[in-house]
């Protein structure tokens, strides 16, 4: 098996770069349009404590559809299982993830799953807090805990462009107001939504929260346990079945272990009890995962052996 050293992960990287030339950066919120779509960077840390990284792995980017984990995570605990699923639903869905027709017509009392733009609106909802500030103060602080990173702040110009260019996600949330998902506050929520998704990071938290979340909660080296590992077994499970857009089962079979994406290229994925690894390519597919991103990972599976199902059904 190949062993993980600086210099694989940097042969890993050029080999993968050619693949972002079958992406483009998303261009539907301004900002992020802006973006080096040539940018790939890599960090891999093991839940011993060893980190490794590549690339452009100091290029700071958004959250974007990554925070769905995150929030699903405090939503959790905030509110327990039953509340939150209440709401939103735990079944894969084969349609894009900001889909209208199916929360009309298939979805019928609740969105398919909290990895969905309508299921994440839906968790948004049922975050603590007097008010949007503070509830994004405690999502803010939940992700900085998670993440080691007492330095993570909202990206202000982003979160302006996504506020601005979001009429296709207040349509699902007034859809969702209209059928009793969501109460009186919806531009609030809407608001707190488009928060979670421009805070900024780099492959380095996410791989650190994906590290986390690979040791079920606890910190690696630590007996501190920072999110119930009830909760993580249910957001790790969501995002292995759900956490790669419409692309999820392809990227289960192909990659096979637990990851979510985001429009602005970001990847946060976790091999339980092994690893966490945060990725960065912003030219997205037209199911919008990263194009270079993907195939970095289908890369470090294949080497290192990383499927969960590899060599384990017999």
């Amino acid at each position: 098996m190949q062993k993980i050293t600086q210099a694989y992960l940097e042969d890993v990287l050029q080999k993968s770069r050619p693949y972002s030339q079958k992406g483009k950066v998303a261009s539907y919120i301004p900002e992020l349009s802006e973006a080096d779509p040539t940018t790939l960077g890599v960090t891999l840390i093991e839940c011993g404590g060893e980190s490794y990284s590549a690339g452009d792995h100091e290029q700071t980017f958004t959250l974007q559809s990554i925070s769905k984990v995150l929030s699903l995570l405090l939503a959790l605990e905030d509110q327990g299982k039953d509340k939150v699923f209440s709401i939103v639903g735990q079944e894969p869905t084969g349609d894009p993830f900001n889909t209208v027709e199916y929360l009309e017509t298939e979805a019928k009392d609740k969105p398919f799953n909290p990895m969905v733009n309508s299921g994440a609106i839906a968790v948004s909802s049922m975050i603590k807090g007097r008010n949007v500030d503070e509830r994004f103060g405690r999502i803010l602080d939940f992700i900085r805990q998670i993440s080691g990173n007492p330095n993570l702040t909202l990206n202000e110009e982003v979160y302006q462009s996504e506020k601005k260019t979001g009429a296709h996600n207040r349509s699902l949330a007034y859809f969702m107001q209209s059928i009793g998902i969501l109460g009186p506050e919806v531009e609030d929520i809407l608001d707190l939504y488009f928060r979670f998704n421009s805070i900024d990071v780099t492959v380095h938290d996410l791989a650190n929260i994906g590290c986390l979340l690979a040791n079920r909660g606890k910190r690696p080296g630590r007996n501190d346990w920072l999110v119930s590992e009830k909760y993580v077994e249910t957001a790790v499970t969501i995002m292995f079945m759900a956490g790669m857009y419409n692309a999820s089962g392809e990227f289960a079979i192909e990659v096979g272990f637990p990851s979510k994406s985001g429009v602005s290229g970001g990847i946060m994925s976790l091999v339980p009890g092994q690893m966490g690894i945060g990725v960065i390519g912003p030219a997205i597919g037209n199911r919008g995962n990263s194009t270079a991103g993907v195939q970095v990972l289908k890369t470090l599976s294949d080497d290192l052996q990383l499927h969960l199902f590899r060599d384990r059904l017999l």
